[in-house]
């Protein structure tokens, strides 16, 4: 095996994703392993991290699994720039500017919910605090 490609398990400790979950995006044909072993383990390059990496920020901002293959279809056409137009080449950043106005307003929205949380949480905590002891 060669030292640029790692074993699924190696890219679960770097990525903090479980090895099903690994495979599960692996089978929605998110992430495909860059290679297989002699012995048919899967075999993944930084590439492949840097693309569950990117997944992996998706998913707690709610993005689907179709939104999550739009955007890395754009950024791997983007990546390649083979035989990009100029004309595609712009389609393909206002694709990729629009999943970032998502992001932003989607961050924003968890900034209010765990603004309210923890709010919610100090309330909790003063009400305990004000409970005189029997």
């Amino acid at each position: 095996m060669s030292s640029e490609h790692m074993q699924i398990g190696e890219v679960a400790a770097r990525t903090e994703l479980s090895l099903r979950t690994i495979r599960h995006y692996e089978e929605t044909g998110l992430v495909i392993p860059s290679a297989r072993s002699q012995g048919g383990f899967r075999l993944y390059t930084e590439s492949d991290v840097a693309r569950l990496m990117v997944i992996r920020r998706m998913k707690p901002l709610g993005f689907s699994l179709d939104e999550m293959r739009e955007l890395l279809a754009a950024t791997d056409r983007l990546d390649s720039g083979d035989g990009l137009s100029a004309d595609e080449r712009t389609l393909l950043l206002e694709r990729v500017g629009g999943f970032e106005e998502a992001a932003q307003r989607r961050v924003a929205d968890l900034r209010t919910q765990l603004a309210r949380a923890e709010e919610f949480a100090a309330t909790l905590h003063e009400r305990l605090t004000r409970i005189p002891a029997p």
